[in-house]
């Protein structure tokens, strides 16, 4: 299963990605069905697509399935997509040509074949795991830093919206995979990169509470997330 899943999506990355330039993309976008370079993505998917999958006469149904769905799914975003939706439709694209990989794969190796040899009490400590870095620490440190209510004091004009709560997360994800790892310098080098990128907007502030504020709400961030991962680390060996 993990062989096939790999190669179709080898096929998909060197099509879409790899050997797709942006100047195809505009044109197709402007021409559409109309444009000859949907046609040559067409045909390199259909190369890489043999390539990887080694001519295996057993995979033709799956090939087609692939290659047909592929030029329907990018003719229907090439007619809906517009300047508002764009980024909305990228993903829902990527995600469509996914969902038709994962079926094709299923078609000839059901996943159900091989659920008994998922642990499954592992992928819901997982799941709880991930829940806990993402939406159950944000709440918390919202929660406990509030009491300072220093955000309304800063300029936000100058940041993403959510960035914060973004990189809050994806910096939890990187302690936590640290911990399961047991390599505990990463950690160490993550605070120390945060704190380079930070250093230039304390110092310019000249402002205690700032420094304060984000010094506390990056220490609870670190350490619910070092926490979350000894525990994983605890519970997996016990399944």
């Amino acid at each position: 299963m993990i062989a096939l899943f790999i190669s179709l999506i080898l096929a998909h990355l060197i099509g879409d990605f790899l050997l797709q330039p942006q100047s195809w993309v505009t044109h197709k976008n402007k021409h559409k069905q109309k444009s000859k370079y949907l046609y040559l993505h067409i045909a390199i998917h259909t190369v890489a697509l043999l390539l990887t999958l080694q001519f295996d006469r057993r995979y033709w149904l799956g090939f087609l399935i692939i290659i047909v769905s592929h030029f329907g799914i990018d003719l229907t975003k090439l007619h809906l997509q517009n300047k508002k939706n764009k980024r909305f439709l990228f993903g829902l694209d990527q995600l469509a040509h996914l969902v038709v990989i994962a079926l094709v794969v299923d078609l000839y190796e059901p996943y159900l074949s091989n659920f008994t040899s998922y642990n499954y009490s592992s992928i819901l400590l997982f799941a709880c795991c991930f829940i806990g870095l993402s939406s159950m620490s944000s709440i918390v440190m919202k929660t406990v830093i509030s009491k300072w209510n220093i955000e309304n004091k800063k300029d936000t004009n100058d940041s993403l919206e959510h960035a914060g709560s973004y990189i809050g997360i994806l910096e939890r994800l990187f302690v936590f995979l640290f911990v399961v790892l047991n390599f505990w310098e990463g950690i160490g080098f993550l605070l120390a990169a945060k704190s380079i990128f930070r250093f230039g907007d304390l110092s310019r502030a000249k402002d205690r509470k700032l420094t304060e504020y984000v010094l506390i709400g990056t220490l609870i961030s670190f350490g619910i997330a070092m926490l979350i991962g000894l525990i994983f680390n605890y519970l997996i060996t016990q399944l």
